[in-house]
């Protein structure tokens, strides 16, 4: 015999409409690995810092299973060390690792910026000069930290616009040691100023269609750390 709907049941699903989908829930040890990540990626915790799993839980609070599974996730990016019946430590910047994943984001980010340009959305050049003004604003105003935010957030615009943004996600888990790289140079005098300056010449290309001068203006974005590399070991060569 066929079920039929009454309209018992017909009110019920109306009803539901209105709901919204709560979403997955994190699990702490997803939590303390984003946490943990961002304070080796932001230097809070330089290289060779040693790591208590016993006081990351309790800074955390949480207990250390999560913060081992944290932990292991870490290692396997190559963000931290373990030395075996010793300590763990927070890795150094391993340049050849840096230097991959700056090959991939740079393979990835100059076929993506040439397909914006081909053909931009409307709404994109409002979009992308807006978010030029909000990096000249953290500017201003010394918002390192903010800063730093933008210009990743910029680039994650990029990989939305272009319908790719799961693959923001794959650099991100190869980016550890680069993104360190990028971080220790930030506050280099003149960078914050060229990042924007870069931002705003690719921005601009994308709006005037021109794929060329897009692709040539983020290489040279995406060069600039790699350029001053000799100056940034030098000075600070505890980080290598």
């Amino acid at each position: 015999m066929t079920a039929r709907l009454t309209d018992l049941d017909l009110d019920a699903e109306a009803g539901l409409t209105g709901l919204t989908p709560l979403g997955p829930r994190r699990s702490a040890a997803e939590i303390a690995y984003d946490q943990l990540r961002q304070a080796v990626i932001t230097l809070a915790l330089p290289p060779g810092t040693v790591l208590s799993r016993a006081a990351l839980a309790a800074r955390l609070g949480v207990s250390q299973t999560p913060v081992r599974e944290a932990l292991i996730r870490l290692q396997e990016e190559g963000l931290i060390e373990v030395v075996p019946h010793s300590a763990t430590r927070v890795a150094k910047i391993d340049l050849d690792s840096a230097r991959e994943a700056n090959f991939l984001r740079l393979s990835i980010e100059v076929e993506i910026v040439r397909r914006l340009a081909a053909a931009p959305a409307p709404a994109l050049a409002a979009t992308l000069r807006a978010e030029i003004a909000r990096l000249r604003e953290l500017h201003a105003q010394g918002d390192q930290e903010g800063f730093a935010a933008a210009d990743e957030a910029f680039h994650g615009l990029l990989y939305a616009a272009a319908g790719v943004p799961g693959l923001r996600e794959l650099i991100r888990s190869r980016s550890g040691h680069l993104d360190r790289l990028r971080r220790l140079h930030l506050p280099s005098p003149g960078k914050a100023e060229q990042i924007i300056a870069d931002h705003a010449a690719v921005a601009e290309a994308i709006i005037a269609r021109a794929p060329e001068e897009a692709e040539r203006h983020l290489r040279h974005h995406l060069s600039d750390t790699f350029a001053q590399i000799d100056r940034i070991r030098t000075e600070s060569p505890g980080y290598f």
